[in-house]
């Protein structure tokens, strides 16, 4: 069974839904649970925030977060998720941030990506280095790591 039918199924178990804030991957974690049929179940909504403007405007991430930290960094993903699940009637939020190539620098290498998880009970952040492997590879581990985040959040319901 995929990750997202098993969101499906945590979905129709506890009636609690989802809402995604992505930068990096531009909606692949929307687009995965849209895939299923009965997903109206499962994803209340979906913000897709390229920009640091967008991040600002739709999710309410702080400039000055945005201005010490950078776009792809835990506290941003933090405000993200937060962002979502306060802007939103879902009660799990996930937010992917991150540099999926090509580039990046010193600091902040092509392949990093950084995740927020929010429910009620409060948010988790954390990093991944999935390296350099191109564009698409990093943009498709983000959104199954995004997507095993989800489940987790299920189960700290």
């Amino acid at each position: 069974m995929s990750l997202a039918a098993q969101l499906l199924e945590k979905s129709r178990e506890t009636g609690a839904m989802v809402a995604c804030a992505e930068s990096c991957t531009g909606g692949m974690v929307a687009a995965a649970l849209t895939d299923l049929p009965g997903s109206s179940a499962l994803l209340e909504r979906g913000f897709v925030t390229y920009t640091n403007a967008a991040k600002t405007a739709m999710l309410g991430v702080s400039e000055a977060t945005l201005a010490q930290w950078g776009a792809v960094s835990e506290q941003v993903a933090q405000e993200m998720a937060t962002g979502a699940l306060a802007l939103s009637e879902a009660q799990i939020a996930v937010s992917i941030t991150g540099i999926a190539g090509p580039g990046g620098s010193e600091h902040k290498p092509e392949g990093r990506v950084c995740f927020g998880l929010a429910t009620a009970a409060g948010v988790q952040t954390e990093t991944m280095d999935f390296g350099a492997q191109g564009r698409d590879a990093v943009r498709l581990a983000a959104r199954d790591h995004a997507l095993g985040l989800l489940l987790r959040g299920y189960e700290a319901l």
